[in-house]
Formats: structure tokens, sequence, C-alpha cells
């Protein structure tokens, strides 16, 4: 009986999920039809478990009637309902009942900064800030291919504004190629993030949380910007911001890095999903 609840409890979990669309704070859409087919799997799963659930209880009467000697007591290991059943249950419950936190500059806080030098040869490091990095799911020369393909798409485009669908892909683009871009337009949004080792107060980060394939890789990719003077903003304030693509010296990640010189901005509403997933 209890198996067929929690299968019962996945089952509406993953299709509670994809259709109040919540999925997508957990995976890149463009596999939402794996985490589907899951959901389908579970389905077919719970009704066999229903099935045989009826059928034992059919050979229990029997048993029953017939006064069979058989002993259940040992197939009902008591850790199964003290331990092991809980485990299943809490992510349905979780999922179920608990809110969905979206991620703010809070997690940006907590994880701190880190940028590598452009040349580092570390097969194991994973970009989670500001610049989007795909170069681990790839061999050097498919990436690179991928990068110039990627390149030539938006290379041509000197006023380029980003939407949530090619954001990633364009900041890719861009800190692959910074040289490249110099001077073009660029107009973007995100959520402000005051880096607390710099000294300089014009200069701010705007950043999205992007997803590569699913949350368990997701990392916090922007741009930063150097704003006009006088400009007052507090972290987790949407901006949507415009200028020229220049390059300078960062002191916290010692190395040069892209930044926008900003002749336009305005505040704006957080959008309505706030995450970014990488195209492929």
């Amino acid at each position: 009986m209890i198996r067929s609840l929690i299968l019962i409890g996945f089952t509406y979990l993953i299709f509670h999920m994809h259709l109040t669309g919540d999925i997508s704070k957990y995976i890149n859409m463009k596999y939402s039809y794996l985490s589907a087919s899951a959901g389908y799997a579970l389905l077919v799963l719970t009704i066999v478990q229903i099935l045989m659930l009826n059928k034992d209880d059919s050979k229990k009467a029997v048993c029953d009637h017939d006064h069979c000697g058989h002993n259940h007591s040992k197939e009902d290991k008591w850790y199964k309902k003290i331990i092991v059943y809980p485990v299943f249950f809490f992510p349905i419950i979780s999922g179920l009942f608990f809110p969905i936190a979206t991620l703010d500059s809070n997690i940006v806080k907590a994880k701190g900064f880190h940028f590598p030098i452009y040349d580092t040869q570390d097969p194991y490091f994973q970009q989670e800030f500001l610049r989007p990095d795909t170069s681990i799911y790839y061999g050097k020369d498919d990436y690179d291919k991928i990068m110039e393909s990627e390149k030539k798409k938006y290379i041509n485009h000197k006023d380029l504004k980003l939407t949530d669908q090619d954001f990633l892909n364009a900041m890719e683009t861009i800190y692959n190629f910074p040289g490249e871009f110099e001077g073009d337009e660029l107009e973007f949004k995100g959520f402000v993030f005051h880096d607390p080792d710099s000294n300089n107060k014009n200069q701010v980060l705007i950043l999205r949380f992007g997803v590569i394939h699913c949350i368990a890789d997701a990392g916090v990719f922007g741009m930063l910007v150097d704003l006009p003077d006088n400009v007052n903003l507090k972290n987790d304030e949407w901006i949507n911001v415009k200028g020229q693509i220049s390059t300078t010296y960062y002191p916290s990640f010692k190395t040069n890095i892209p930044v926008l010189k900003v002749d336009k901005w305005s505040k704006t509403k957080a959008p309505k999903e706030q995450y970014v997933y990488r195209q492929f």
C-alpha cells in the first residue's frame, strides 16, 4: 500500500510541475521531454503496483479462508516504515507544499566570486559567475567551431539587444571574443549586484541566473557595467541597460573582462521567468 502511495505521489508531482510550469525552475526546458517521459513511466509503474496490490490482497483473502501458515511479518521490516519510506515521502511533500525559492543576490554572496584567467587549462574547472562556459561539454575543436558559428550570428548586429532566449549564448560569445565586439552597442536587463570588494561605486554587475542543463549546473551570468555618475541602485533591483562594449581590468577577478559603458538605463520589473537557459 505504501509503495503505491509513493508512486502515486511522484507521478502526481511530476505532472503537477509540468502543468504549472514549475519544472522550468529545475531543468532547461529543452530537456522537458525527459522528465515528461519519466512521469509516464511512473504512471505505468503505479498502475502495475496497484494491480499487484489487488492481487496480493486476493491471495491473502484466500490464505485467510484456507488458514495458510505463511507469515508476512518478516516481509514488513520495521526500518522500511521508519527510515526508508520517509526518505521517499520527503521530496513529494516538499515539492508539493514548500514554496519554490527564486535565486537572488544572496546566493551570489553565499557562493562568492571566482573567475579564471582566460587561458586556464584545468579540464575540471566549471564557470559559475559572469561568463557562461559550455566548453566542458565538447571537445576543443567542436567547441571552437560552435563559437565561430555563434560569433557569425552576433557579430553583424552592431546594436544587439539580448532576449531571454539568446542571453547565455550571446554572453558566452562576447566573453570568448571581447575584442571583436568592442565598440558595439549592447542592451540587456538583469538584477543589480554590488561587488563588496569593488571601490568603484559606478560599477555594478548586472546578472541573470542561468541554467545550462539543470539547476545543479546553474550559475549567475552577466556583465560588469559602468553607470553614469550619481546613480544609486540596490542589490536585486532590476534594470535595463544600453551602452557600448569595452574591456577593463577588474581587480576582483585579476583579469580583463568585458564591461558595458552605459549610455541609457531604466528600472524595470522582474520578468515572470527570471531564469535564462542555454540554447543548444
